[in-house]
């Protein structure tokens, strides 16, 4: 389960929109960019860092969050 999700803007214009993230899950701090189309650069670990399920995961909820948070209206 991840905990402390924070996400911040880094980049917002028509071409390119950028965000920065960070959360913890297994008591390990979590950094990464997420980018408009979806995908996901891992700054902290690595992503040779995490095991392949472990990624997918993460990966699965980020998505799932910044999608939430990002482009649906509250």
């Amino acid at each position: 389960m991840l905990s402390h999700f924070h996400y911040t803007e880094i980049k917002n214009n028509m071409i390119n929109r950028e965000w920065g993230f960070e959360f913890y899950y297994r008591q390990t701090k979590h950094k990464g960019k997420y980018f408009k189309d979806g995908t996901i650069e891992w700054i902290q670990p690595g992503p040779s860092e995490l095991t392949e399920k472990d990624r997918t995961f993460l990966e699965t909820c980020v998505h799932d969050l910044m999608l939430y948070h990002v482009y649906e209206d509250h």
